[in-house]
């Protein structure tokens, strides 16, 4: 029987935002719920809330023990890794400021990762990452802020999306020049005919129906594997 690890952020561990009391919640059934009943595969979650790769490279030294004993680790991070402290940039739009994990950093910590997980007999397999929904995204990290000097630092509410892009693209490159397969969630958001509607309030947490959509198209990677 196949066995799946999985290593990310909020997303690939089920948060959405409850939008009736303002917070964040687990979904009963993820997509790694999801996936492991319709397929039978093995699967553990070891994503967490904010999760960026120096501490999903830190949580993966934990669980080394446990690693070799799956066929595949799923990896996804850089959501968290290319945010901001909005309340700094709030504070102080005159003054650079760099994300939680710098893009080069990023990129090096994430080929560690690689080559550490393929060091323990195990083969990684990233996830692209979702779009942002730019303009909700905006309005949920300004909330209590100075909007105004968010935007006189970001330039324009699209930035956020091209921003985190970037990220994006660094995870296409590593999964090229690592020769890592890859699933392509972006995409098949990109595909949806309005993928505003598969996000919450805070515009970056995919919501059930989201999920719903990572779930086949892991699905459809795993079967096509078959």
């Amino acid at each position: 029987m196949r066995s799946l690890g999985i290593f990310g952020d909020s997303i690939i561990r089920g948060v959405v935002l409850d939008e009736i009391r303002g917070r964040y919640r687990y979904m009963k059934d993820s997509f790694a719920d999801i996936l492991h009943k319709s397929t039978g595969i093995e699967i553990r979650n070891y994503g967490k809330l904010g999760c960026t790769v120096r501490e999903g490279e830190k949580l993966i030294e934990q669980h080394v023990s446990e690693i070799s004993a799956y066929q595949y680790i799923v990896l996804e991070f850089g959501g968290n890794d290319c945010d901001m402290d909005w309340k700094a940039v709030s504070e102080d739009p005159e003054q650079p400021h760099e994300a939680k994990t710098p893009l080069a950093e990023f990129e090096a910590t994430y080929c560690n990762i690689i080559d550490r997980i393929r060091s323990m007999g195990s083969q990684p397999i990233l996830f692209s990452l979702p779009p942002i929904d730019s303009d909700r995204y905006f309005a949920w990290i300004s909330r209590g802020l100075n909007a105004d000097n968010i935007l006189k630092w970001i330039g324009d509410v699209d930035h956020i999306y091209r921003w985190q892009e970037m990220y994006n693209v660094a995870v296409l490159k590593l999964a090229a020049y690592k020769n890592v397969p890859l699933i392509d969630i972006r995409n098949a958001f990109l595909e949806a005919r309005n993928y505003h509607d598969l996000y919450c309030g805070d515009g970056i947490h995919p919501n059930e129906a989201g999920h719903a959509l990572i779930t086949r198209t892991v699905q459809d990677y795993f079967a096509a594997l078959a």
